[in-house]
């Protein structure tokens, strides 16, 4: 029984096939602990039919699994395809970095941007380290990824453009962003002074 049981995982093992592989790569890629479906259409520009399918199959070889909040890859999958570490900077825009306002907590931003979609920007994913919390957010066409750090009392955004043509839209999504988190601080309290942000703007490179 036990033999069947092996060949019959082999035998699935054998049914990825390279588009489900790179659904994979995708999630692993962005280093996140977990990954909206809709995220990854977007980036990966699947027909919604074509990733469902590919998830599933992941999902019974082991090698996907599904929560509440989203799709995350598991150690089987990253020996599998021998998937390497995330964050390659060389192919990141920075566009700004700002202190956050005194006493400003990561995780109540965090709480307050997760799963949230806003102007032009869709939710992807998060995830959550020692050094603080990873938020990524997709265009609505898929063109810009936009990433938010948040590292004790620091917030740096960048983004991941498919051509040079994108760098603009990915700018303006960058501030979009900026501007929800600022409105977060915006104290409701008569006469109450608004927490400063002091940014730094990063001016964009050609990729």
């Amino acid at each position: 029984m036990r033999n069947s049981e092996g060949a019959r995982a082999e035998d699935e093992d054998a049914s990825v096939s390279p588009r489900d592989a790179e659904v994979v790569r995708a999630i692993e890629e962005e280093g996140l602990s977990v990954f909206t479906f809709d995220g990854l259409r977007r980036i990966t520009g699947a027909h919604p039919e074509t990733l469902s399918r590919s998830l599933e199959r992941l999902e019974d070889v082991g090698m996907v699994v599904r929560s509440p909040d989203g799709y995350s890859v598991t150690d089987k999958a990253k020996e599998s395809f021998s998937l390497r570490a995330p964050f390659d900077a060389t192919r990141r825009v920075p566009i700004l970095q700002t202190f956050l306002p005194y006493e400003a907590s990561a995780g109540t931003i965090a709480a307050a941007l997760k799963g949230r979609w806003f102007d032009t920007m869709r939710w992807v994913g998060m995830s959550e380290g020692e050094e603080g919390f990873v938020m990524k957010w997709v265009t609505e066409d898929g063109s810009a990824l936009i990433s938010a750090k948040f590292s004790g009392d620091q917030l740096e955004v960048d983004a991941k453009v498919a051509k040079d043509s994108d760098l603009p839209k990915a700018v303006r999504a960058a501030h979009q962003l900026m501007g929800r988190i600022s409105r977060l601080y915006t104290s409701p309290r008569p006469g109450a002074r608004p927490a400063l942000m002091r940014i730094s703007y990063s001016t964009p490179y050609a990729m």
